[in-house]
């Protein structure tokens, strides 16, 4: 029961270090001025964080156990031990193998268990990282909140969309914090588009794009798998949980992502972070429509989940911006080596993140539509060159940059870190998170409608308000 790393390298070395410390909280940034002089492409300007955080007095320490010490679990963990007033107390894994990582990572004295149960009753921890398989997520993080502790659950929130309801309804009866792990929610850049979407720098909003693609065995799931793997080393039949019952099958294990009974593919596992932006930045609460398609191209793994995956989207008009459309892909086979991007485009002009940096591109639609008279009868085009003056009269205007970057901070510790600061500030304030299971059911609930959209090849509705999937 692990959630193995997902965010896989996809191209040079660079981008393979920045991903190890990836991670995003709802940091804002500086912002520079919307009009700016200068030439046509400006100089990158670095954002630049407008929040420490403070050093934590000792009575605040909060003690953190981990479900599911695969890849992301442990990233997640180490990630978290990074902040300041935060101790880890125990470990829980399916697989033995990792349990004794666990306790090479951090000391033999660390508490570890094959049973979550034994975790989420100690009085001695106070939040728990839940980095489970997918079909695991609702019953451990309910369970957990039950007894008392706070929950930052990897992300997806949940497998299925009535497991989502079942979370906001526990969420709200504990009062105890739950945190999604999409941690691109809390990145600084995420942040600064937002600011520059909401001062109308680009215009109205008519469009959005996404894409995530990779180029790599590890990046398509295909983990690597330990030589004692074996029903002996692993609690096989409690790792079913609610899947259909079947004999003993490493690959089902430690490459859960490939098979629909433990996780949700594609759109699960890389679209919800991609919505996760582009809900952050907008304020949008989801599409009404969505439709899907794809295949699997290369990876004829015995998977039954596609390895490259379209998706459309249609977005609504609502209070927090216009109708728009969206389009996400996915290509676990991209021999152009891969590459991550989320483009937001407006009526006069569009902004690009990926992984490390913010580019913002202006081209504003100019008063005067232009001529096309050529055609015209000479006493036809002089009249409505007459016309046209009259009605667009010359003013001479400054031209600012039609490009400006903005890039990470050298003192940046990744939007996971920061994802994890925000966590446990509301731990400790009793404030809101950035991503709470609500939040979280309206990023994953569309991908969910994608995956049916897939399988079933049809279109599916979904109603962002009420949560729910129509028809």
């Amino acid at each position: 029961m692990n959630e193995t790393h997902s965010e896989q390298p996809t191209g040079n070395s660079s981008r393979r270090s920045f991903l190890k410390t990836l991670g995003i909280a709802g940091t804002a940034a500086a912002a520079a001025p919307a009009a700016l002089a200068g030439p046509p492409v400006a100089a990158p300007q670095y954002l630049n964080l407008i929040r420490n955080h403070a050093s934590t007095a000792a009575n605040d320490k909060i003690r953190i156990a981990l479900i599911g010490t695969g890849g992301m679990g442990i990233g997640d963990t180490q990630t978290a031990l990074m902040l300041d007033g935060i101790e880890m107390v125990a470990a829980c894994d399916l697989y033995d193998g990792r349990l004794r990582r666990a306790k090479e990572l951090w000391g033999d004295g660390l508490t570890v268990t094959r049973d979550y149960r034994e975790i989420i009753d100690r009085q001695d921890v106070d939040a728990v990282i839940n980095a489970t398989t997918d079909h695991w997520h609702e019953k451990i993080s309910s369970d957990a909140m039950r007894k008392g502790k706070h929950v930052y659950c990897e992300k997806p929130m949940v497998q299925k969309v009535e497991d989502g309801h079942t979370l906001i309804k526990v969420s709200q009866e504990t009062g105890k914090v739950f945190q999604v792990g999409s941690q691109f929610g809390s990145s600084i850049i995420v942040a600064k588009a937002r600011e520059l979407l909401k001062a109308g720098d680009i215009g109205e909003l008519v469009f959005a794009e996404a894409q995530y693609d990779r180029h790599s065995a590890m990046g398509a799931w295909q983990y690597s798998i330990p030589p004692d793997a074996s029903p002996q080393t692993v609690d096989w039949d409690t790792y079913l949980g609610t899947a259909p019952k079947r004999a003993w099958d490493p690959l089902r294990f430690f490459r859960w992502r490939n098979y629909q009974d433990y996780g949700t593919g594609i759109a699960g596992d890389l679209y919800v972070h991609l919505l996760t932006s582009l809900h952050s930045i907008t304020g949008s609460k989801g599409p009404t429509r969505v439709y899907s398609s794809g295949g699997t191209r290369y990876w004829k793994d015995g998977r039954d989940v596609p390895d490259i995956q379209l998706s459309i989207y249609d977005y609504p008009k609502t209070a927090e911006h216009p109708e728009f459309n969206l389009t996400t892909r996915s290509n676990f086979v991209d021999g152009g080596g891969g590459g991550y991007l989320v483009r937001i485009v407006g009526t006069e002009g569009d902004l690009s993140l990926g992984f490390d940096s913010l580019t913002v591109r202006r081209n504003k639609f100019p008063k005067a539509p232009g001529l096309s008279i050529d055609n015209f009868p000479k006493d036809q085009k002089e009249l409505y060159l007459k016309e046209y003056a009259a009605k667009y009269p010359s003013h001479p205007e400054l031209d600012g940059p039609k490009e400006f970057k903005y890039t990470f901070p050298k003192d940046y510790k990744g939007d996971r870190y920061e994802h994890f600061a925000n966590f446990f500030s509301s731990i400790r304030n009793k404030t809101p998170n950035v991503e709470d299971a609500t939040f979280g059911l309206r990023a994953c609930g569309p991908t969910q409608c994608g995956n049916i959209s897939y399988f079933q090849k049809k279109i599916v509705g979904w109603d962002p308000v009420k949560m729910k999937i129509l028809g």
